[in-house]
């Protein structure tokens, strides 16, 4: 009879160190599959970002310059429509990096990388507009390596 209640016993001690085992399992997996999509949706938001700003910068690029070279009105209005649709386009990318990237150097560069491109409107001429092109391309690769690191870790 002893051996009866010892094995009793030893058979639900088994069942429910298994079990426990099997919930634990289950939770890792769980709690990879979410950080697996979490980064899923930080490296979207980023290079959603990357592909807005690239973007705009061309349009950026394209108005200032039909402006200091004296292109007509209607291609001015033209470019500066496309640079307005293509600014728009920053926005939900730029909100996204905010809202999934709790890291401080990669919300920095992606905000430096949006303002250096919006600043290209204020160029006086056209070696100071490729200047601040310059500067934009430089502030772009630098969000770009810093979201890299962050990604990687």
């Amino acid at each position: 009879m002893v051996s009866t209640v010892i094995a009793v016993i030893g058979t639900l001690l088994g069942a429910i160190a298994s079990g426990l085992l099997q919930h634990r399992a289950a939770h890792s997996v769980r709690v990879e599959a979410r950080d697996d999509q979490r980064r899923a949706e930080q490296l979207a938001a980023v290079t959603d970002l990357a592909v807005a700003v690239s973007d705009h910068r061309r349009a950026m690029w394209e108005v200032t310059d039909a402006k200091l070279t004296d292109q007509p009105e209607t291609r001015v209005t033209e470019l500066r429509d496309e640079s307005h649709r293509t600014r728009s386009c920053i926005t939900a990318p730029a909100v996204r990096v905010r809202l999934l990237i709790e890291d401080q150097a990669v919300r920095a560069a992606a905000t430096e990388a949006v303002q250096a491109t919006y600043r290209m409107r204020d160029a006086a001429d056209l070696a100071e507009l490729e200047a601040m092109r310059q500067t934009a391309l430089a502030t772009h690769d630098a969000m770009i390596e810093a979201a890299a690191r962050y990604l990687a870790a």
